[in-house]
């Protein structure tokens, strides 16, 4: 079967990209003076649009889908390609969302009057032009769209080979709604080509482009850093726990432990490590080995771990190895480790996490307050499931991503993640002595 995307890589992919990215930059100044309403009408325009033409949209993920099965996809990369009519309802909420949130451009905060006489502030701005790397969920061609435009960035997005037609279908309705509201088409570019020497072009522009902020697996984010000439905000791996306190209530835990690993498997926030504090463990751990088992998650343990589900009659079982305490799974896999308590919690967690989301399950109140202090991580929670760390259950609408990184922006990156500051100066005649 031919490619779907084969007639449209272009003879010089290098001046295709460059073009979209300049078009991009000249439509950025637009979009950064719009005015709330004319944002917020190009959303609910996006919105209602996405709703009328779900079977369109339903169709062209159908076709991309088939052709992922018969190219092996994995199951995990699989279950984010697809589109029900659960989730394009969904995408349809989040860009509604987006456009009730407060717009954050031009909010000025902070003003202060000095002896001089002038009052100093900060206005919140736009950074510009964003250039978005994604694999495999096609709802993100929406949720960066709307998160951009309400942010008053332009943006030009670069989507997996395996969600093409998807992306495609969805770009041409974005691109409708700015044309709706009289903002420029232009403002989001889609490159439409599954050609991979198009992320080369993309990273190699700052002339254009003001921030990369890729989502994709480890390869993606280790040659950006390689290669990229544009600063970024990375998404890396998703290597999330949940630590099971000796003062947990059972029924919690449990609820939280099962949840966290099994409502779905290839998100960033799934958990990949169970850790369980030594006094509960023999209590908690066959509660959910049975869970799991049922389920069919595998589960590789510690060797306290391992003897606790043996002897409750749990299996099969593999016995964990230094590699799966860093693992990202994405799949219907655990590794659970035995640990004697909080301080040996923190520091397993501080070594081979990632730094993403990661979860405490507790009654003990300082000891909950010592895990939100001390574990280094985006997201730190108390008696909740991991899963909860995204965008729409943070109440930003929608998200471009998780940030892993300290610097501009951490953990969900909403309207807010994709803004700066510049100081701003009011002044009555006064001149400096």
């Amino acid at each position: 079967m031919t490619d779907p995307a084969a007639s449209t890589v272009p003879a010089d992919l290098g001046a295709h990209v460059r073009d979209l990215c300049k078009a991009a930059r000249e439509a950025s100044a637009a979009l950064a003076r719009a005015p709330t309403a004319v944002k917020d009408r190009c959303l609910r325009a996006l919105a209602a649009a996405i709703r009328q033409r779900s079977a369109e949209l339903l169709d062209a993920n159908a076709r991309d889908v088939e052709r992922a099965r018969r190219e092996g996809l994995d199951r995990a990369a699989l279950d984010r390609l697809m589109l029900t009519p659960k989730t394009i309802e969904s995408m349809a909420t989040g860009v509604e969302q987006v456009a009730q949130l407060a717009d954050p451009i031009g909010a000025i905060d902070g003003v202060r009057s000095m002896p001089s006489g002038i009052r100093v502030g900060r206005m919140r701005v736009p950074l510009g032009v964003i250039g978005i790397i994604y694999e495999s969920r096609p709802n993100v061609t929406v949720d960066a769209a709307a998160l951009c435009i309400k942010s008053g960035n332009a943006t030009v997005l670069r989507g997996g080979s395996e969600a093409i037609e998807s992306n495609r279908a969805l770009a041409h309705l974005v691109a409708d709604a700015l044309e709706q509201a009289q903002l420029p088409r232009a403002a989001v570019q889609m490159i439409d080509t599954t050609d991979r020497a198009a992320v080369g072009h993309l990273i190699t522009l700052p002339e254009y482009i003001d921030v990369i902020v890729p989502r994709g697996g480890r390869s993606l984010i280790e040659r950006l850093m390689r290669e990229s000439r544009v600063p970024m905000i990375k998404h890396l791996d998703g290597v999330c726990h949940v630590y099971i306190d000796d003062s947990a209530d059972l029924d919690q835990a449990v609820r939280i432990a099962d949840n966290a690993k099994t409502q779905r498997y290839g998100t960033c926030n799934t958990m990949e490590t169970l850790l369980v504090a030594a006094g509960i463990a023999p209590t908690v751990l066959p509660r959910l080995g049975s869970v799991y088992a049922a389920k069919q998650v595998e589960l590789r343990c510690c060797p306290q771990a391992l003897a606790i589900l043996s002897i409750a009659g749990i299996g099969p079982l593999v016995a964990a190895t230094e590699d799966d305490w860093r693992a990202e799974y994405l799949a219907p896999i655990l590794s659970i480790r035995v640990v004697a308590g909080l301080d040996e919690a923190i520091a397993h967690i501080n070594t081979y996490g990632s730094r993403h989301t990661d979860a405490i399950v507790t009654t003990d109140h300082p000891r909950a307050m010592r895990f939100l202090r001390e574990v280094d991580s985006a997201s730190v929670m108390i008696n909740a499931s991991t899963r909860f760390a995204d965008g729409f259950e943070y109440g930003l609408g929608a998200e471009i991503g998780i940030s892993n990184d300290k610097l501009h922006a951490r953990g969900p990156v909403g309207l807010e993640g994709l803004t700066s500051q510049k100081f701003v100066v009011f002044g009555n005649g006064e001149v400096r002595i």
